[in-house]
């Protein structure tokens, strides 16, 4: 069976209940304005302008107070409901339909070269002022809990809370 099709703007009205028109989206919502730099200047990154994009992300973070580098990979209906203090690393990579709050940091641990920040499955929720470590992966359909604090993978499905990212719910029980 066929998946259906939603746009950008309608899977923000169906995750964010506060959200009443397009247009208020458009002109109100930090988290929209600054994945639209973000497009644009993953764009000028892609094709090896990177001092353009790295001055697109430059006057977005000033403004709106959410970092998203233009290296960093984003699917489709990624959504930054709130937004201020988000920071998304160069070798970051986001799914679909992906939910994140306030405060996040998708981050590396040290200075190695390579891929050193997270991956994100499709369907992801990650509450306000996580802390998503490393180059680990977080599966699809997970939840990361407010204020957790993950250095390793977490499975499909699975939900996380605390530091240092407990296992609370695992294999549906």
């Amino acid at each position: 069976m066929k998946e259906k099709k939603i746009g950008f703007l309608k899977s923000i009205k169906l995750r964010d209940p506060a959200a009443r028109s397009n247009l208020q989206i458009l002109l109100t919502y930090p988290g929209v304005k600054v994945l639209i730099n973000y497009r644009i200047a993953h764009f000028f990154w892609k094709i090896h302008f990177k001092l353009i994009a790295e001055l697109i992300t430059y006057h977005s973070r000033k403004k709106y107070s959410i970092e998203i580098h233009p290296g960093a990979k984003i699917g489709k209906n990624f959504f930054i409901d709130h937004g201020t203090g988000v920071v998304i690393g160069e070798t970051s990579v986001i799914g679909d339909n992906v939910t994140m709050y306030h405060g996040v940091t998708l981050g590396g641990r040290g200075i190695t070269h390579g891929k050193r920040h997270p991956s994100i499955g499709n369907n992801v929720i990650i509450g306000a002022h996580s802390q998503l470590l490393g180059p680990i992966n977080i599966g699809s359909n997970a939840r990361i809990g407010a204020n957790a604090t993950v250095l390793e993978d977490i499975p499909e499905g699975q939900t996380v809370v605390g530091y240092k990212g407990k296992l609370i719910f695992k294999d549906n029980k």
